[in-house]
């Protein structure tokens, strides 16, 4: 095997990331379609085959996060890319909502494997500002999935029928896998392998719960990707029914894309300099600020010219790129001797925030963007709260240490 660049390592990583990305986001132009071959009357209940697969991608890193502790990462990637094969001809031939969403929160829980493992080998590789930046260069790729996946769902919905969607997930995942396989030597050593059992998984769930700093940036990491998410989900609808930009509205998204991959790659430059800390108090106080003048300026509800709001989404936007990978890595920063089990709590955590978040927040999206900026604001005061609370008891311990 020839040396890996660290660019292939980057890639390698954001690729196991992605598919979780692919399979959610390439269905969304097929939901209507699917929705009648399996009989959904009311088309509300097509929705649940987006939550379906976000239910699969909590649940699973419970299971898979501690075992790959105890067996070792490669094997449980294996074990999920299995599962979500499986899953995926589960919805290719399902008949009946149940059968689909059965199917869709199989493919989660399978997918959960890759997501949680490529965190995991990141921290065993990696540790403080180099690990942020590692989780920069890999956020900058798999945030521009959803940018291209729902394109690729329409075009092979167009030349194919909706299975098709599914085969194509099912063939990267294959590829990806095969790569995986051949290229990534297995990053948790013998002799720091934990076995698994009941016992163990207590332990490692109370320790990574009771660890204040990883506990404080998991709910700051749920309540930006629980607001961000309503962008995602709302972005269509504002874009395309409130302002009539339907055949705008693909470069539009690409441009508020291109926003916070810009600041997600000039993080991985930034952060060895001023270090994750300073860098994530200074963008939650701007994706805060930013959020709270739109809330101002447009309270009314009324929306503004396009370019203002396209403005506003931008700026929120590059606050939003220095944080994703830094609030992941300051929370996996105290745990690596338990990597794989910290990796697994703090994102079925911070995803079963997000995804109620994004929901409720998503349903006052009718009429105007304000919602959305309102959101932005909730979530921007509770994440500058909790970075308050951590330097409050982290004070307080370096006070009673040197007393």
């Amino acid at each position: 095997m020839k040396k890996r660049s660290q660019f292939e390592f980057v890639t390698l990583m954001a690729s196991l990331m992605s598919i979780a990305a692919l399979a959610l986001d390439a269905l969304l132009p097929a939901l209507e379609t699917i929705g009648l071959v399996i009989g959904i009357k009311d088309s509300v209940d097509n929705q649940l085959l987006v939550v379906a697969i976000f239910l699969g991608l909590g649940i699973g890193p419970l299971f898979f996060g501690p075992y790959s502790d105890s067996i070792g990462r490669k094997p449980i990637v294996y074990m999920g890319f299995t599962l979500f094969i499986v899953a995926s001809f589960i919805c290719v031939y399902a008949q009946s909502l149940e059968v689909m969403l059965v199917g869709r929160v199989l493919q989660g829980i399978g997918l959960a494997a890759p997501r949680t493992i490529s965190i995991a080998i990141i921290r065993d590789m990696y540790s403080g500002d180099y690990m942020a930046r590692i989780m920069s260069f890999i956020t900058v790729v798999f945030i521009l999935v959803p940018v291209i996946a729902p394109a690729l769902g329409k075009l092979i919905l167009n030349v194919y029928e909706w299975q098709g969607i599914f085969y194509i997930q099912v063939l990267f995942s294959v590829i990806v896998g095969v790569w995986f396989w051949r290229r990534q030597p297995e990053t948790l050593t013998i002799k720091n392998r934990v076995p698994f059992s009941a016992i163990s998984f207590i332990h490692g769930f109370k320790e990574v719960v009771m660890q204040k700093t990883t506990m404080g940036y998991t709910l700051i990491s749920g309540c930006i990707v629980g607001s961000f998410l309503v962008y995602l989900s709302a972005s269509q609808q504002i874009f395309e029914l409130q302002y009539g930009l339907k055949e705008e509205f693909p470069y539009i998204f690409a441009a508020t894309a291109f926003s916070i991959g810009t600041a997600i790659y000039l993080n991985g430059t930034l952060v060895l300099r001023f270090g994750m800390k300073r860098l994530v108090n200074i963008s939650i106080i701007a994706y805060f600020f930013i959020a709270l003048l739109y809330t101002l300026l447009f309270s009314s509800g009324i929306n503004p010219p396009i370019g203002v709001l396209i403005g506003f989404f931008c700026a929120q936007f590059i606050s939003i790129g220095f944080l994703f990978g830094n609030i992941r890595a300051l929370a996996m920063e105290p745990l690596g001797h338990i990597a794989g089990m910290a990796a697994a709590i703090t994102g079925f955590i911070s995803t079963m925030m997000a995804v109620p978040i994004s929901i409720y927040i998503g349903s006052f999206v009718k009429t105007s963007s304000l919602p959305v900026f309102i959101g932005f604001s909730i979530a921007g005061i509770v994440s500058i709260g909790i970075i308050v609370w951590l330097r409050f008891i982290n004070t307080k311990s370096r006070g009673i240490i040197t007393s």
